[in-house]
């Protein structure tokens, strides 16, 4: 078994349980930790967070956790949603 956590700021957590989905995960709780099962791996949405950098400037922060069979699946899966979180600037 293989696992890591991840924290992903400023991305809404409807989109981070979205994209579980869009891999073939299905969701499978309603209430955190928000589990996501697929054949051979599971995504985890385990807690979302306000973060101040000043009065004003906010954004959120979501910790997820990763779980595979084994690290090849593992860094499958966590390359292809990185990729969905890629965010480029304009």
């Amino acid at each position: 078994m293989a696992e890591i956590d991840l924290e992903f700021r400023g991305i809404h957590i409807d989109h981070l349980g979205m994209y579980f989905q869009e891999l073939g995960a299905i969701q499978v709780t309603d209430t955190f930790p928000l589990i996501y099962e697929a054949e051979g791996w599971s995504g985890q949405i385990l807690s979302e967070e306000e973060l101040a950098f000043t009065a004003i400037f906010k954004v959120n922060a979501v910790r997820v956790r990763f779980i595979a069979e084994d690290e090849d699946t593992l860094n499958e899966v966590m390359k292809n949603y990185r990729y969905k979180t890629t965010r480029i600037g304009g």
